[in-house]
């Protein structure tokens, strides 16, 4: 049987065309006008207990865009560094970018000062918009880049003067907050100050609209071009999908825990909620459970966004179980596997079944969902709308349903490239087919299984970590003469990393190694095991077999 024909049969199964659906609307930021339009004093976004209409979130965004573009002189095309949690200042400085035909980088809070300076030269980032918790990092790496002008805000910059001066006294007193040098940096609340009056820009489809980091296997992360083609078009075949066996999930509340930065939760903030005049609310540290559940718990909330390492989190918590889930109709899983035993515990104390779905950067990302109805757990679910599948073997020959190969997709979310690199975008998108670098299998119901990755690529709780990179930057180390780096399974992260490291100097400890680790990257990367070794497996070419490790320590367990 071949894999067209079960893939068309499980959408006509579970009532989604098997063609592209019609663009919700002509750019991003015309959902969100729509939105206004229509439901102006309807919720939008809440963040720490505060909570601000359509209406009110884009009378804030229209004075950061006057700002934007009357002092600070930005123009269509511009790129933008958004380096913030999950706070309200998030969409407002987003929708801004929009009105003005900004390019949106968004970036990684955690990041280091090595990551910062590589994305910020790499896209040409003229503005970062960044938590002042963060700024002594952002302020190292500043000098080695062309950045014009750094906006800083504090987490209660936009809540009420009663509530922002006593939590102000309180951070004082904690001393939380680092120093900040006023003349070298701007104020958040000074793009709130100049009115609201600027000159629109008209867009185009075509339009970049976001460069979004991935790592790569060469080591250094590339900006994936996202266009408001790609994205409209993945926004419209999840809406899609999402629609499925569902009554209206019109003004929906959403719980939104996944950093914004990333494409997941960034395509679904200000693309599919808003498409339903869907109300988000914003988590700025999910890893803090109990300050999470109570942020949640006055709520009745239709939609909840997670993955696997968050629910299990989650369902330790007795706080959690306590909730009303009584709204509860869709739960959406991305980022990394959903172990069954998880999901299966996810729908006895919410009642409702975890629909897992799978995507990349690269394709906006949505690529498979499991319809609400029609799920099968332990599946990536079936292809959305418009997207075309096929999986090859080593030779590149397509295989039948049940065939084992690499997962490539054609469909109007592709990206439109990587940012100023066309070898590398040559390498992964051959004749219109994205080529995902990840093996699975499609069954007689047009389901895929994800069975391993063709690149070695590490998924530490929905966040990707490519080898390359952590040993490019370890092997800097002048006490390290080689490395490799692996994924091993976790029971909450899904994968975490393990570090073989062969000693240039033999008084090198697991401690330095660590520290050095911490020192260069994001805290997701930090290896949490370190193995010396004398040797590394070789090919003999001298390329590390990675596959080799990764056997032996599924050997030991």
């Amino acid at each position: 049987m071949f894999i067209t024909d079960a893939v068309t049969k499980a959408q006509k199964r579970v009532g989604i065309a098997s063609e592209q659906p019609p663009l919700p609307a002509k750019s991003i930021l015309q959902i969100w006008t729509n939105a206004v339009s229509d439901s102006p004093s309807h919720p939008a976004f809440t963040c720490l207990g505060q909570t601000l209409s359509y209406g009110e979130i884009d009378q804030l965004s229209r004075r950061v865009a006057s700002y934007f573009q009357k002092r600070l002189n930005l123009k269509t095309g511009d790129r933008i560094a958004i380096q913030l949690p999950n706070l309200i200042q998030y969409p407002i400085v987003v929708i801004a970018a929009m009105k003005l035909g900004l390019v949106v980088v968004n970036t990684n809070p955690m990041y280091t000062v090595r990551e910062l300076v590589h994305q910020f030269n790499d896209s040409g980032v003229k503005v970062v918009v960044a938590l002042d918790q963060f700024y002594s990092t952002l302020a190292e790496a500043l000098p080695q880049t062309s950045i014009e002008h750094v906006i800083v805000t504090r987490p209660i910059d936009l809540l009420p003067s009663p509530k922002q001066e006593t939590l102000a006294i309180l951070m004082r007193l904690l001393g939380k907050r680092p120093a900040i040098k006023e003349n070298s940096t701007i104020a958040f609340k000074d793009l709130l100050t100049v009115g609201t009056s600027y000159t629109p820009y008209s867009s185009s489809l075509n339009d970049i609209c976001a460069l979004q980091y991935t790592g790569g296997t060469t080591g250094a992360s590339k900006g994936v071009k996202l266009t408001q083609t790609s994205l409209l078009s993945n926004i419209a075949q999840a809406l899609e999908v999402i629609s499925v066996g569902e009554d209206s999930l019109k003004h929906s509340t959403a719980i939104a825990p996944l950093p914004l930065y990333h494409i997941y939760a960034y395509s679904l903030c200000f693309g599919m909620l808003p498409a339903i005049r869907g109300h988000s609310i914003l988590i700025p540290d999910p890893r803090n459970i109990p300050l999470f559940v109570k942020a949640i718990r006055k709520f009745k909330f239709d939609i909840f966004c997670g993955l696997n390492s968050l629910f299990v989190a989650l369902l330790q918590d007795k706080d959690f179980k306590r909730l009303d889930f009584s709204g509860l109709k869709m739960t959406l899983s991305g980022g990394m596997a959903l172990m069954t035993s998880v999901a299966e515990d996810w729908q006895k104390v919410t009642g409702c079944v975890v629909s897992e779905g799978y995507g990349m950067t690269e394709s906006s990302p949505v690529i498979s969902m499991n319809p609400s109805g029609f799920e099968k757990i332990g599946t990536a679910g079936i292809p959305i709308s418009g997207t075309e599948i096929k999986v090859i073997d080593e030779q590149g020959v397509e295989q039948p349903v049940g065939g084992v190969g690499e997962l490539c997709i054609k469909g109007a979310q592709v990206m439109a490239g990587y940012w100023k690199q066309p070898e590398q975008t040559a390498e992964v998108i051959i004749d219109e087919w994205l080529h995902t670098g990840d093996i699975v299998t499609v069954d007689e119901e047009g389901y895929i299984t994800i069975v391993d990755r063709l690149k070695d690529m590490i998924i530490v709780s929905g966040f990707n970590v490519y080898p390359n990179e952590l040993e490019q930057a370890l092997t800097m180390h002048p006490q390290v003469a080689q490395c490799a780096a692996i994924g091993i399974p976790d029971s909450k992260a899904g994968e975490v990393v393990k570090m073989f490291v062969v000693k240039a100097d033999s008084s090198l400890t697991e401690s330095t190694v660590v520290e050095y680790c911490k020192a260069n990257m994001a805290g997701y990367k930090v290896p949490k095991l370190v193995e010396f070794r004398a040797e590394l497996p070789m090919t003999n070419v001298g390329k590390v077999l990675r596959k080799d490790l990764k056997a032996e320590e599924l050997a030991r367990s």
